[in-house]
């Protein structure tokens, strides 16, 4: 899952730094509100405490940041963006991977702040967002598919939303492949660990073929029909076509036939060769 960790870790950070440095504003649930009737006395101070949490953020004091968010919640639990600036402050300390009691709290209060946003404006898609990343890393270690599926339903809360935004429906799909990715691997093992002898690139025998194509079939269809979304509404969409190779050879696990098999393995190594070309392709272009 190491992984799977730094892929949502780098993903995430590219979240947090952008949010916490775009410009401060009320948020869009309360926005019309504040505009047409007079700030109270502690709104005008929560606002005010939350441009300087945004400062001291830009400065590198993340904990002074923190304090400056906590505060403008309390002096304005509706100031949508004080709670927003607040739970990707704390998601941006959680460690994947590391299942210490500290951290792990960490990441409880982050969610926690994710779902108040949600609750005051149910459309707001940044806590969607941070709430679903923020699940993704929370769910592998140590392994909970609940977790993972928890995570995919804002990523498709998001899509209900606004159909034609490519990443969530990217994140449905490495969330769908984690999960018929880690079903395969256990069946493997324990066929192994029961006199087996089946190495990675084997295709399943036809009785835990069955099993897995019960199982997670629906998974792997779901997966990859959300990254072909992805890659329409993006077409060098690099990352989704990785992800999407990586489904085509779980997909290959579940089909009858040899030849359907050895024609999904195909998909999935031209799509291989089409990364490296869209890669190649930024490489020469960039200065």
């Amino acid at each position: 899952m190491s992984i799977l960790c730094a892929l949502a870790r780098t993903s995430f950070s590219c979240v947090v730094v952008l949010f916490l440095l775009s410009p401060p504003v009320i948020g869009t649930a309360k926005l019309s509100e504040r505009q047409s009737s007079p700030q109270t006395e502690a709104q005008s101070d929560a606002l005010q405490t939350l441009n300087q949490g945004v400062d001291a953020f830009k400065n590198g004091q993340s904990k002074d940041a923190e304090q400056y968010f906590l505060r403008a919640k309390q002096l304005d639990p509706h100031l949508i963006n004080a709670r927003l600036y607040l739970a990707t402050a704390y998601a941006s300390e959680y460690i994947p991977g590391a299942p210490s009691e500290e951290n792990t709290a960490v990441g409880r209060a982050a969610a926690d702040e994710f779902k108040g946003v949600l609750a005051l404006d149910p459309q707001n898609l940044p806590a969607m967002d941070g709430l679903g990343s923020l699940l993704f890393m929370m769910g592998g270690t140590p392994f909970n598919p609940d977790v993972f599926l928890e995570a995919k339903s804002y990523f498709q809360r998001h899509t209900q939303l606004r159909p034609n935004d490519a990443e969530p429906y990217y994140w449905i799909g490495v969330i769908d492949w984690t999960l018929a990715f880690r079903a395969n691997a256990e069946l493997r093992k324990d066929f192994n660990e029961h006199g087996g002898g089946l190495d990675d690139a084997d295709q399943l025998p036809w009785d835990l073929r069955e099993q897995y194509a019960r199982e997670h079939g629906r998974t792997i269809e779901e997966g990859i029909d959300a990254l072909k979304r992805a890659i329409s509404i993006r077409p060098d969409y690099d990352d989704a076509m990785a992800y999407m190779n990586l489904l085509y050879r779980r997909k290959a696990d579940i089909v009858a036939r040899e030849d359907e098999r050895e024609e999904l393995l195909k998909m999935a190594d031209d799509l291989i060769d089409k990364v490296k070309e869209i890669k190649d392709g930024r490489a020469q272009t960039q200065p």
